[in-house]
């Protein structure tokens, strides 16, 4: 279909996420036909490395031969069933897979279609875990500023980024806020290490002050991403893990965006063996062919809700376990075995930590922040005072239209340029994406 006709269409019956529209018309939008590897096509033929993985849910790169042939095959068969009250066969293989995968505690999968709904199921599920023992009063969550959990009502008011969620304040229920393990911006002015973790003693405080009320803690597992890929210091996540232990809380790991081998392992709270009671995984699940979620938890919470029908968890979505998206998601996982997905990011992780010290010596790059294969490049004003830009300046969105003419799509979260490319992306490929990124972030904070 031609370009001008596809435009005037999308500009005409589209809304797009996260998107103020009145922007997005008034440049030539982008608009995909084809992916190929690492690379994503227009409908022009031209190429872009695609570094930050259709948002971060692309692992084994586009147009996967294996997973292709595992959807095409199931399509042969069934394309969908329910799972109120009956099984599917992919879904039975992929929660068998899905327990032998993650941490030793998880021994329940419960299905759902993408990260707001994984935490929304967390976040009832354990609400309930607390009703169904004879537990009364459990009716807070503590989370933390700066927390990003999904767009559901009940993510949301666990979230904590005033940009994204303060205008739906009326609707949320109430939770308590620790503070953000923001070491470049310390709310509590202080400075790792010799801050001791203030921030993590903080929230002990708040669950030692309300622990007759708080039915867990949630939090983002590693990096705070939506907020700026805030990386939390070491011994934070251990820290959360203990704290949930001494006070008898359940702990409730938000794994979506930084799980599926994005940090380098293949569960962020591996780094420090912050076993969840309850954790929500999606995004890398399917490598972006289907949408698909899980909410895995422990055998002592799920046996809570056995027993007469008051405890039934009354909770479930149309697409549940959907045949497609769970064979899919197989295929994924047999990928990161056969390739040794892991193994070969060891160089990868070590490339991209040479090219950030590059960035650091930019004078307008205030910090920059990395977690495996995942960084945030976060562009100042000012060095010293670490003064941002001004909004309406969205140097952000500057870099990514000029990396956009010189064939890289990236997506900004503010003014920090995140990288997270597609897992399989090579060590040449990642010098060109970076290179890019470089040189734009240069000349568009070397003109402000």
């Amino acid at each position: 279909m031609d370009y001008n006709v596809l435009v005037e269409k999308d500009l005409r019956y589209l809304w797009h996420p996260f998107t103020q529209m009145s922007d997005y018309a008034s440049r030539p939008p982008l608009i995909i036909e084809r992916g190929e590897g690492i690379y994503l096509i227009d409908v022009h033929g031209r190429r872009y490395i695609d570094g930050v993985s259709s948002l971060w849910v692309n692992i084994h790169g586009h147009r996967r031969p294996e997973i292709d042939r595992a959807i095409k095959s199931q399509l042969d068969r069934i394309a969908h069933s329910t799972m109120l009250g009956i099984a599917n066969v992919p879904a039975i293989l992929l929660a068998e897979k899905l327990v032998e995968k993650t941490p030793e505690p998880l021994t329940r999968v419960f299905f759902s279609d993408n990260g707001s709904t994984a935490m929304e199921i967390a976040l009832k599920m354990a609400y309930q875990y607390w009703v169904n023992r004879g537990v009364k009063g459990k009716s807070r969550f503590v989370s933390l500023v700066n927390a990003y959990h999904g767009d559901t009502i009940g993510a949301v008011s666990v979230g904590g980024i005033d940009l994204f969620h303060a205008v739906y304040r009326p609707l949320l229920f109430p939770a308590y806020h620790a503070p953000s393990p923001y070491c470049y911006r310390c709310p509590l002015g202080k400075a790792y290490p010799s801050c001791a973790l203030a921030c993590l003693r903080e929230l002990e405080r708040i669950v030692d002050e309300h622990q007759d009320e708080v039915i867990g803690i949630v939090s983002e597992s590693a990096v705070q991403g939506a907020a700026g890929m805030i990386v939390m210091p070491d011994g934070y996540m251990r820290g959360l893990r203990e704290i949930a232990d001494k006070y008898g809380v359940l702990l409730i790991l938000d794994e979506v965006a930084m799980g599926f081998g994005r940090t380098g392992r293949m569960w962020a709270c591996e780094h420090e063996g912050a076993w969840p009671d309850i954790m929500a995984i999606s995004k890398g699940i399917t490598n972006g062919y289907l949408p698909l979620a899980a909410t895995l938890t422990t055998e002592e919470v799920y046996s809570s809700f056995l027993g007469d029908y008051t405890k039934t968890f009354y909770h479930g979505h149309s697409y549940t376990g959907n045949p497609l998206g769970c064979v899919a998601a197989l295929a994924n996982l047999e990928i990161f075995e056969k390739d040794r997905t892991l193994e070969a990011l060891v160089p990868k992780i070590r490339r991209l930590s040479q090219w950030l010290e590059e960035f650091r010596r930019l004078d307008f790059v205030g910090d920059v922040r990395q977690k495996g294969l995942v960084a945030g490049i976060e562009l100042v004003s000012d060095r010293e005072t670490k003064s941002p830009f001004p909004r309406e300046e969205a140097v952000g969105f500057q870099v990514v239209y000029k990396a956009r003419e010189m064939g890289v799509v990236i997506r900004p979260l503010g003014d920090v340029m995140v990288v997270m490319p597609p897992l399989v992306i090579s060590v040449k490929e990642l010098d060109r994406l970076m290179e890019v990124i470089y040189v734009c972030v240069k000349e568009v904070t070397e003109r402000q």
